[in-house]
């Protein structure tokens, strides 16, 4: 699925990934391929993105909202 991670100065990243982890607003959850369209809130935390060969990046965020509609994932932080 394709991600992108945007804060209101610049795109924190861009690409590809089979697995996301992002801190909700009510507890932690993940977004697989194939997944349903989802809005949900962010809490400050960690964003852990791990692609198809188990590499992972992290990026700290302070909050936002993430979307996840037809396989891509955008995440307005804060």
């Amino acid at each position: 699925m394709n991600i992108e991670i945007i804060d209101p100065d610049k795109t924190i990243f861009s690409g590809e990934a089979d697995i996301v982890q992002l801190p909700g607003k009510e507890g932690s959850f993940e977004i697989l391929n194939n997944h349903a369209p989802l809005i949900s809130i962010l809490k400050e935390g960690k964003v852990k993105i791990s692609d198809k060969n188990k590499n992972s990046q992290f990026f700290e965020i302070k909050g936002g909202v993430v979307e996840v509609l037809k396989n891509k994932v955008l995440i307005l932080a804060e």
